[in-house]
């Protein structure tokens, strides 16, 4: 098998497996040493959050990994390479936090290098599996492929939580080492089996490219940038991605605060939007794959419509917060998670149908520059919520005044994250061939003409 053959289902699964390994090891640091070192060490919510902050700003340098996968246009080895670099992170971000109770500077010297460390492995080793998936998913699988990628993830999320929490009682810093040890090291065994032999070898056109002389990676960037497709998607995925991001940190608070939910009660709350988001997800995919051979709208027509989506129920939340006493806070809550989800997966699905259009052989610089926008945005988005919402509150004395405008403020840029969805390119299919991407007018159809290809 040539690494130009499209996948099979089982193919996707199996690397959907690399993002359940990544996300196995990525909420070990980003969620549970964050309660243990505000928690059980009593340290400052600041701390952890400069280190998560830390591995999304790290995160820029994706469009360099990408650039190095399109080298020798093989993706499996820097999947490799950053799995390696992320478990060698995880353990070292566990040892720095148990290095904390004994010297608390060393620890946190120790914990910049280990968190700078997972960011490094989640750019290298992301970008290259979204790219690998990019080159060998066939058009009308990409939504369906994007969910499957995106739900281990968050099955890594949920299994590593759930057993890691097992064996961590009764905690102590030795029990977290080993168990953070152990996770580390089943992650990147589970990516190692995940990656062999799938991506397959290179073909001889391949081959030859690879053997070319290739230019720097400065130069290669600005020929991405230069492009009109490319440069819009990424300015499309850094300003949705920061108004999918800026309430993540507001709506439990805003839900206590306004709605008067316990801590209880608002935690069940954010499960009923990360239900709404897999739902949405799900119905996505199997609508634009073509669920019993029916197939409805395009990949760009659902990003649009999530987007469009995403703006009224962030809308109708920030209306709902004036009425608290009669507002559905649940349904308005799983509308959102629904919209986002449909928003996300079509997103997602978009960038992998992108990634090839454009000057040959730049798919990993492409991605990378993508995701190193969307971690940007994502890191700047959370912090810029709760900070705006706590900003707004102390001028105008209002909780509610604070978390209603950035609501506001969010559903304003998915607005324009649509407007600007609208303009990028599309893929269309020529005699059985994929033709060229063009721009799209401002009030085109969302929905493709009869025997149009699907993005």
């Amino acid at each position: 098998m040539t690494n130009g053959t499209p996948l099979s289902w089982a193919g996707i699964v199996r690397l959907g497996l690399v993002q359940t390994a990544l996300g196995a090891i990525v909420v070990l640091t980003t969620s549970t040493l964050n309660r243990v070192m505000v928690v059980e060490m009593a340290l400052p919510a600041m701390l952890p959050g400069f280190l998560v902050a830390l591995h999304y700003a790290v995160q820029m340098t994706r469009p360099r990994w990408g650039y190095g996968s399109d080298l020798g246009q093989r993706r499996t080895p820097w999947i490799i390479g950053g799995m390696a670099t992320l478990a060698v992170g995880g353990l070292l971000a566990a040892i720095a936090t148990a290095l904390m109770e004994l010297h608390l500077a060393a620890g946190v010297a120790l914990a910049i290098v280990a968190f700078t460390l997972v960011g490094l492995g989640v750019g290298a080793a992301g970008t290259s599996l979204l790219v690998l998936l990019a080159k060998r998913v066939a058009p009308e699988r990409r939504a369906a492929a994007a969910t499957i990628v995106w739900v281990m993830m968050i099955a890594g999320f949920i299994v590593t939580a759930g057993t890691a929490g097992h064996y961590l009682d009764p905690f102590s810093t030795l029990r977290l080492v080993a168990v953070t040890a152990v996770v580390s090291l089943l992650a990147f065994v589970l990516a190692l089996v995940a990656v062999a032999g799938v991506e397959g070898q290179p073909s001889a056109i391949q081959v030859d490219a690879a053997s070319e002389s290739k230019p720097a990676f400065r130069e290669a960037l600005a020929e991405v940038w230069s492009e009109p497709q490319a440069r819009q998607f990424s300015i499309f995925v850094a300003v949705s991605m920061f108004a999918y991001s800026a309430q993540d940190l507001i709506l439990e608070p805003f839900a206590g605060a306004i709605f008067g939910l316990t801590p209880g009660q608002s935690t069940k709350l954010a499960g009923v939007q990360h239900g709404g988001v897999l739902l949405g997800m799900i119905a996505v995919a199997a609508l634009a794959t073509g669920f019993r051979g029916i197939r409805v709208g395009s990949l760009k027509s659902w990003t649009v419509a999530g987007c469009l989506a995403s703006a009224v129920a962030l809308a109708a939340l920030s209306f709902g917060g004036f009425h608290p006493d009669t507002w559905p806070l649940r349904t308005s809550v799983f509308a959102l998670g629904f919209a986002n989800g449909a928003f996300a997966v079509s997103a997602i699905g978009s960038m992998m149908a992108l990634a090839g259009q454009g000057r040959a052989r730049r798919e990993g610089v492409r991605m990378g520059l993508w995701g190193a926008a969307q971690a940007i945005a994502f890191g700047l988005g959370g912090f810029s919520g709760a900070a705006a919402a706590d900003a707004i509150r102390l001028l105008t004395g209002s909780p509610l005044v604070g978390y209603a405008s950035v609501f506001m403020v969010e559903a304003a840029l998915f607005l324009v994250a649509a407007l600007i969805a609208m303009r990028v390119g599309e893929i269309r299919r020529v005699e059985g061939t994929l033709a060229e991407p063009r721009l799209s007018a401002l009030g085109e159809s969302m929905l493709p003409a009869a025997g149009e290809g699907r993005s």
